[in-house]
This record gives structure tokens, sequence and C-alpha cells, in this order.
């Protein structure tokens, strides 16, 4: 279940939140009834960040081997087509 809380409950409810976490699950916290941030565990947020990491490195070797080079229209058209499951 997506947990969305006020940001005053990151100071008043911290170890509830802090378990939140801990359990692999994000926190949306709102203020004044908008989104202002998200937290996650230190190891969510490093498995996100590798991920990217590895992404991009997998592109530079890619680069490095190919002539071929896209536009970002191209790249974002192909990202929102595969996401689309077109």
């Amino acid at each position: 279940m997506i947990q969305i809380r006020p940001v005053s409950d990151l100071r008043n409810k911290f170890p509830e939140i802090e378990d939140i976490v801990k359990g692999g699950e994000p926190v949306y916290l709102t203020k004044n009834g908008y989104g202002t941030m998200v937290v996650l565990s230190l190891e969510e947020y490093s498995n996100l960040v590798d991920d990217i990491e590895r992404k991009l490195d997998e592109a530079d070797r890619q680069a490095a081997i190919s002539e071929e080079r896209l536009s970002h229209e191209t790249v974002f058209s192909n990202v929102r087509s595969a996401l689309n499951g077109k």
C-alpha cells in the first residue's frame, strides 16, 4: 500500500516512518496537501542509483563501439513505446 504522510509525521512519527522504509517501501511526504518529497531507505536509494549507473555505463560502452547516434526525440519516443507496450 502506498504510504502518503504529511511532512510533520517525519518529525512526530519518525520511528513509524523508519519502519516502513526499512521494509523496502517509500514514504511520500506532503506539505499543505501537495507532494514535496519521498523518503527511501539507504539500501533502496543505493539500488536505484546503482541501477542507473550500470545502465549509463552500458550506454557508454555501446557508444564506444558504434557510430550510430540517436536524437533525444528518437530515444524518448522509443522509451515511451517500450513503456506503453508498443
